[in-house]
């Protein structure tokens, strides 16, 4: 019993020092920095870690939806988590709130100011060896909406010990649904990338297949 209890703490503490900092969720009363410049999003968020399950804070977000910057409130919540010796998988739900501004009507200059906001739901399992996930997000404004969904699967060519540098290889898979005519076609990427990260600090970098790059930074504090 003790040697099994001593396994899976072990696992846990490499899974919270690992992928976890790119979660919505970190450890009570800590603050994370998230940077996401995607195919089609760039975003910033800052959230604050109220207890084991909760984060809320602020995003500011390019959403590729036309040419506005979305900026609001966000609520995240881990739904659920399993912890194995081995392995670890959690889903999450992510509801945002605020305003969209820009130019919705494309060529028309005019810069308009709208209610907007998004539900996301998240999943992930990963051992050290291996890593999934799965979001699925659908923003709307003023009754016209976008879905987008996205999954990932990477293999680390090595597994680090405890504090030590980490190295993901992942590929990705993101489709774009535009529910209004104006704002664009649907759209799917395949996006190969790298993930490292040591400690509080994560760093991606890739190029996805409709030549966008991708550059994401997570730091938490």
């Amino acid at each position: 019993m003790k040697k099994l209890c001593a396994v899976a703490l072990a696992g846990l503490m490499a899974f919270q020092a690992a992928p976890a900092g790119a979660r919505p969720v970190s450890y009570p009363q800590g603050w994370t920095f998230m940077q996401m410049n995607e195919a089609d999003a760039n975003w910033l968020h800052l959230h604050y870690t109220t207890d084991p399950r909760t984060s809320i804070g602020l995003k500011i977000e390019n959403q590729g939806y036309g040419d506005h910057i979305f900026v609001g409130g966000q609520y995240n919540r881990l739904l659920k988590r399993w912890n194995a010796p081995s392995s670890q998988a959690n889903t999450y739900l992510k509801l945002g709130l605020g305003v969209a501004d820009g130019d919705f009507n494309q060529n028309q200059n005019q810069n308009i100011t709208k209610a907007a906001g998004f539900v996301r739901f998240a999943a992930d399992w990963e051992t050290r060896r291996w890593f999934t996930s799965a979001d699925m997000n659908v923003y709307a404004r003023e009754g016209k909406t976008m879905t987008a969904q996205k999954a990932r699967l990477g293999v680390a060519p090595y597994v680090a010990d405890f504090g030590a540098l980490h190295t993901w290889l992942m590929v990705e898979g993101r489709w774009t649904q535009n529910r209004d005519a104006d704002q664009g076609e649907d759209a799917f990427t395949i996006t190969p990338l790298v993930r490292i990260f040591k400690g509080s600090t994560l760093l991606e970098a890739g190029y996805s297949s409709n030549n966008e790059p991708l550059f994401n930074f997570v730091y938490r504090f």
